[in-house]
């Protein structure tokens, strides 16, 4: 038998899925930057020869020593930071399922009994009233109806969060990639520096030894056994920084690795030749500062931040209308257990609730002040994450044009003053000269090799820079995928 409350029910529960929105309609703001890279020619937009974006190169094909790739794969598995936003995001995905669901009705079973008794001077009859009911329903309890979009608003504002979290998650990744690349760069960097601190010990051990001997012999002065001993000196307390800074930057890739490192893993670690010695990074094109918006995760995450905050918006307007709630159950009730089923025993209850806001104080205007307040905060955040994303691209653009020029110079630096060293030295042994000149030319021949290396590492680390910067490294990750209303609507436009 078709229950009386079913066509209503039904009418009102079509209205209250089907209400209007009050979410005002959202427009991309502009992009606050230049429409090209300020070095702008040709070689910044120009294609890789892969044909590839730097967003659409995995981590794994572009850092192509595998010991860089198992100490990426191990800090993705492991790294506490990533492992805090992807929980983010399982959060947000279930705050907006839960908000999601206050759309519905909540339809609960209900069973009872309910026994009394009533004196019967209250009655004014003789003996007491004893009564006993027996109830078995369904029931559906305050829900509110959704004509005005107040809990769509707060859906769509959880579920914009919900994506922000997701990109953020995309961003912490890509962070941590470029994190693990650049520390496993200083650790070979301080590694070569640290061998070439070694190898000046071992010549400045040379050095001082001949010069006593030649002191000894009356060649030499005590001013040049002095000056020996200090680049000697000098030289150990690079041996001693380096040590150090070797072990803190393994210390570091622990940390980041977010687990002991194998001892398997360290030996092939150990067993690395050097910095001279890692592959080529790709060719990195940088293409217009307007393709920022779809492969910078953490840009996406920005506009869906201010799309939550444009929901809301809705939900403080919808605070003005009426809010309609309904209250309805229907079942059985009895006086008797064993009558409970049987016939002329149905109940129902049916109570709908208007409620008409007339005097707030002004709360409800105060309320869509903070949300269009917040809005307009959210709307400078994602100007800023755009600026910012276009300034590191910009400098990491700059570096890479003058690193290459750089580099080549001190490299030939460092002939000129092998070169200038070898003859001092020669000089010094044939006692053409004094010990000073040596000793210049020695000094300045291990700070230009140092200073190569240090150059060296600087320019890997700018291309892992502009890797990062132009949205690269999350190629190949484990992010939940958004939901099929993300998927139809990427950009919230």
């Amino acid at each position: 038998m078709r229950s009386p409350l079913s066509l209503p029910l039904g009418a009102l529960l079509l209205a209250g899925l089907t209400g209007c929105s009050l979410i005002p309609d959202y427009h991309r703001p502009a992009l606050p930057v230049a429409s090209e890279w300020p070095t702008g020619g040709k070689d910044a937009r120009a294609t890789a020869p892969n044909g590839l974006a730097a967003a659409d190169i995995g981590w794994r094909s572009f850092f192509l020593d595998p010991v860089a790739q198992e100490l990426i794969a191990l800090s993705l598995a492991n790294n506490r930071d990533l492992r805090v936003a992807a929980l983010n995001v399982a959060q947000a995905e279930a705050q907006f399922r839960a908000d999601r669901a206050s759309l519905f009705p909540t339809l609960d079973a209900t069973a009872g009994m309910e026994r009394s008794r009533t004196p019967g001077s209250v009655q004014g009859v003789a003996g007491s009233l004893n009564t006993r009911e027996y109830s078995l329903g369904l029931g559906v309890t305050s829900w509110e109806l959704d004509f005005f979009g107040r809990i769509r608003s707060q859906a769509e504002q959880a579920h914009e969060t919900y994506l922000s979290d997701i990109d953020t998650h995309v961003s912490t990744q890509i962070s941590l990639v470029a994190q693990v690349g650049s520390e496993y760069l200083a650790w070979l960097a301080d590694r070569d520096a640290l061998a070439i601190s070694q190898d000046a010990v071992k010549a400045q051990t040379d050095s001082v030894r001949l010069t006593r001997l030649k002191a000894a012999h009356g060649t030499a002065t005590g001013m040049d056994v002095a000056q020996a001993e200090t680049t000697l000196h000098s030289a150990e307390a690079n041996v001693a920084l380096y040590t150090r800074q070797v072990a803190q930057d393994l210390d570091q890739l622990t940390l980041l690795v977010g687990a002991p490192l194998p001892p398997r893993l360290v030996a092939r670690m150990e067993a690395q030749a050097g910095l001279d010695a890692q592959p080529r990074f790709p060719t990195l094109p940088a293409g217009l500062p307007a393709d920022l918006l779809v492969r910078r995760p953490d840009i996406r995450a920005a506009e869906h931040t201010l799309l939550a905050a444009n929901a809301n918006v809705g939900a403080a307007r919808a605070a003005f209308f009426p809010s309609i709630s309904l209250t309805a159950s229907g079942g059985r009730a009895s006086n008797a257990l064993s009558t409970l089923f049987g016939a002329g025993q149905t109940s129902w209850l049916f109570e709908p609730q208007i409620s008409v806001p007339i005097f707030d104080a002004g709360a409800n205007f105060a309320n869509l002040d903070v949300a269009k307040i917040e809005k307009r905060v959210e709307i400078a955040n994602y100007e800023k994450a755009i600026q910012s994303a276009f300034h590191d691209v910009s400098d990491a653009l700059v570096a890479r044009e003058t690193y290459a020029a750089q580099v080549a110079a001190q490299q030939a630096l460092v002939g000129s003053d092998a070169t200038y060293y070898r003859l001092a030295d020669m000089r010094f042994r044939s006692g053409a000269d004094t010990y000073l000149n040596a000793l210049v030319a020695e000094t300045a021949l291990l700070n230009a090799r140092l200073t190569l290396v240090s150059l060296k590492l600087s320019a890997l680390q700018n291309t892992i820079t502009l890797y990062k910067a132009l949205g690269g490294g999350w190629a190949e990750t484990t992010v939940p995928p958004p939901t099929a209303a993300a998927a139809s609507r990427p950009n919230g436009g």
